[in-house]
């Protein structure tokens, strides 16, 4: 058996297309960065693949070199799976227990999870990965893992989080386009959260927001579990478009600004006039307080957006464990000032710590926890953990493709 595997995983994001292949360290919670690459995405809108031979080429183009960085050859990937089509609901579940004995066996846990499943959704919607939450034995509540124990009566209530049958296969051909296996794919949300959490945040309570180029992806934890997740259809780019509106620029040049003045977004007003040169020869001029008046409010707009997302599960201000910033976007200058105003909560920036010798970097978040995941699912399939399905694998659509 190999003890030290090697995982690649891919993040198909709208402004990136990343890939990365690690190797655990044996008998230390780390892990080897052996390859690395991104390139400009294309294809890709608000987080989904909507041209899938496109998509395929950059990824093959991407795990290419990070192939020839590493040394190792791989033919399949962890990947993201990311949008604004993305949901989650609650439900419950009930059944009696089935042995004499009335000791709850794993065909019982089984039997309540596929009860809690009894929703109607369209036909073109399906539930991607299944989260309990908690089980209840004979109306004695918060039980994680009821197996051994005894009672007549089990309910589970579980969190299910589902979206676009087109989109997942989509990016399922898209993987298979670049000559590759899809080992699994797994929540963007779920990703991001495994590599800038720690089980001490998840139990007090928190929220991660993960600002990234065309969306705003949220995950709320609780008592260990996932309470919450969703998708705004908003991210760093409004904020550049917003800059070229307000300075009649190009969206090469508002990134440029956005980027060299981001200190201005959000920082102490200034009336510093700059100049800046455009490619075209032409030249520019404003104050420094004109960027904070473009970008301020769309930030502002984001941050009201995941406040109604707390209000819906009643835990708006009510997360001990504050907000974890992380993707490109946390980057921006006094923007953790800013959201711990703004959302009355404590806040940090959260990057991945465990991948070395990769720097520590937000926007690597998701890439970092895709494989992170990938390693947990490859573990639970040797017998190495009790995963307590808080990973049920999500179905391989890239199998109707297969020829």
């Amino acid at each position: 058996m190999n003890k030290t595997p090697i995982i690649a995983g891919v993040d198909v994001g709208t402004g990136f297309v990343k890939a990365i292949i690690v190797q655990k360290e044996p008998e230390e919670k780390r892990f080897k960065v052996l390859g690395k690459d991104e390139n400009i995405s294309s294809g890709v809108r608000k987080g989904v693949v909507v041209d899938p031979d496109r998509v395929g080429k950059i990824i093959q183009e991407t795990l290419a070199e990070a192939k020839r960085e590493s040394g190792h050859e791989v033919d399949e990937v962890y990947a993201n799976i990311n949008g604004i089509h993305l949901f989650s609901l609650s439900s419950k579940g009930l059944i009696s227990v089935s042995r004499a004995d009335q000791e709850i066996a794993q065909e019982d846990v089984d039997r309540v999870i596929e009860a809690a499943k009894t929703f109607s959704l369209p036909a073109n919607k399906e539930i991607l990965q299944i989260f309990p939450r908690e089980f209840i034995i004979d109306r004695q509540r918060g039980i994680k893992n009821p197996i051994g124990l005894q009672g007549v009566r089990l309910e589970t209530e579980i969190v299910a989080v589902g979206g676009f049958s087109s989109y997942s296969r989509n990016l399922s051909q898209a993987i298979l386009n670049a000559n590759l296996q899809v080992s699994d794919l797994i929540l963007d949300p779920i990703a991001t959260a495994s590599s800038v959490l720690t089980l001490k945040d998840k139990e007090e309570g928190v929220l991660v927001i993960d600002f990234g180029a065309a969306t705003t992806g949220i995950s709320v934890y609780e008592e260990g579990d996932l309470l919450h997740t969703a998708v705004l259809p908003m991210g760093a780019n409004n904020i550049r478009n917003d800059i070229a509106i307000g300075l009649r620029v190009d969206t090469e040049t508002a990134e440029f600004v956005k980027n060299k003045f981001g200190s201005c977004i959000l920082g102490p007003k200034t009336t510093k006039k700059e100049k800046l040169k455009l490619s075209s020869g032409e030249e520019i001029s404003f104050q420094r307080n004109e960027i904070r008046k473009i970008a301020e409010p769309r930030i502002n707009e984001i941050l009201g957006e995941v406040e109604k997302e707390l209000k819906k599960i009643s835990k708006n201000k009510l997360l001990p464990g504050g907000v974890v910033l992380t993707g490109g976007g946390a980057k921006i200058p006094h923007l953790v000032e800013f959201t711990k105003k703004r959302l009355e909560l404590p806040c940090r920036i959260g990057m991945p710590r465990r991948f070395f010798p990769l720097e520590e970097d937000p926007s690597l978040s998701t890439l970092c926890g895709l494989v992170l995941c990938g390693m947990e699912i490859e573990e639970e399939e040797e017998g190495k953990i009790n995963f307590k399905g808080i990973l049920t694998r999500i179905k391989k659509l890239f199998q109707v493709f297969l020829p």
